[in-house]
């Protein structure tokens, strides 16, 4: 039999996708299946952007630019600009996705071998995106009683060794929904200034932030050469399909590495970025609709957590995720269990366990993230079903209190 790389390997399964085969199989038995599993939201994406795709007059489909059409980069650039980022469109890279973006940022920053810091849980993709460039994770755990907020600067100086060369944040967090303060970036500041360290900051949902200002990495006066951000119109414009996003830094060297990965893949795609572009144009208050629907269904779905017996539930301050400590044995056994044996009314729901957002191994195991992407109406029901099937699954835990429970009482 002919050998796998032992970086294939080492590649891990996602944890958001991995029990798709058997919510396909609920389906075929019949059963409604609620994806609170994964971040594509139900949001229509607008139509004056579509439409620009609908219309926009060629007669070749050619390349675009390695760093993207000029045009693109120029809006995008004044997008930031109003947003109090101060970049030309020559310091932005346009990328297949966010997740090309943090790819070429590790390749064109860090060495086979190197390590970067990242406060767990997070977004599962970085640990895939590590075992692609060889880099090591080495995680930093936050803790669901304090909400997930960032550890002190003396634990992340704990994990710092010759070989880290950054650090990692999604800002607001997925998976926890956890919104950064001023005092915590500039945190974070101080430690990659001090040790010479990058500072690669995913700021996908930085429009969907409740409670508190959004700080961005761009802004931290004097990291300027540290910062490389991430974003991507998937979030902001209910655009996931499109794989349109952004490498943005003001460190030069760093640009040009980072435009020789992208020219080696040639261009970000051609209608994507048309798209992309047209969405720039939305009138200043298109946010406001989407903003008020998240909250709604951020309220609805922390407020039925809480209220389950042994249920706990942070309240997220951002993005469109929340993680709750469920009474349960085993998260990841609980969400197969609720795709291959449990229905109400024909009814089921599908979440993400949350170890496979932790790097430390046993994390997370009482843990489940959900995505409230979908309408109050069908969340409701989601919970309904949750509920009943805390009731009935066989595996629960001995309850301490309303909310901790014993084999996950983890003291931070």
């Amino acid at each position: 039999m002919l050998p796998i790389s032992h970086r294939g390997q080492l590649m891990p399964a996602s944890p958001i996708r991995k029990l798709v085969p058997y919510a396909e199989a609920a389906k075929k038995r019949g059963v409604t299946v609620y994806h609170l599993n994964i971040g594509q939201p139900d949001i229509e994406t607008p139509k004056a952007a579509l439409d620009a795709v609908r219309h926009f007059d060629f007669k070749v489909l050619e390349y675009s630019h390695s760093a993207g059409n000029e045009s693109y980069r120029r809006k995008l650039a004044g997008y930031y600009q109003r947003l109090g980022i101060d970049v030309d469109y020559s310091q932005i890279i346009i990328t297949t996705g966010g997740s090309e973006a943090i790819l070429f940022g590790f390749m064109s920053c860090l060495d086979a071998g190197d390590e970067v810091i990242i406060p767990e849980p997070f977004y599962a993709n970085y640990n895939g995106f590590a075992v692609a460039a060889n880099v090591t994770v080495r995680p930093l755990t936050s803790y669901i009683e304090n909400g997930f907020a960032l550890p002190p600067a003396a634990e992340f100086e704990k994990l710092i060794t010759a070989r880290t060369r950054g650090i990692v944040i999604c800002n607001p967090n997925n998976p926890t929904g956890y919104l950064y303060s001023r005092e915590e970036m500039e945190t974070l500041k101080q430690i990659v200034m001090k040790h010479n360290l990058y500072l690669f900051a995913d700021e996908a949902y930085r429009d969907f932030c409740y409670s508190g200002e959004h700080v961005g990495a761009m802004g931290l006066k004097g990291a300027e050469q540290h910062v490389i951000m991430v974003d991507t119109i998937s979030k902001r414009y209910s655009a996931c399909g499109g794989r349109i996003g952004a490498l943005v830094t003001r460190n030069q060297a760093v640009l040009d590495t980072v435009l020789k990965f992208a020219q080696a893949r040639l261009s970000p795609p051609s209608f994507a970025q048309i798209l992309g572009e047209a969405a720039i144009d939305l009138p200043p208050d298109y946010f406001n609709a989407t903003k008020a629907e998240y909250l709604r269904r951020r309220d609805t779905l922390v407020r039925r957590l809480n209220a389950m017996p042994g249920v706990y539930c942070p309240n997220p301050g951002g993005a469109f995720y929340a993680i709750a400590r469920l009474p349960v044995d085993d998260a990841e056994a609980f969400c197969q269990w609720l795709l291959e044996k449990f229905s109400f009314n024909k009814q089921t729901l599908m979440l993400a366990p949350a170890g496979g957002f932790y790097g430390t191994k046993g994390l997370g195991q009482h843990e489940v993230r959900l995505a409230y992407v979908l309408n109050v109406a069908a969340l409701e029901k989601a919970m309904d079903c949750l509920e009943r099937a805390l009731d009935e699954y066989p595996g629960k835990e001995i309850t301490i209190n309303d909310n901790i429970t014993a084999a996950s009482a983890i003291q931070p």
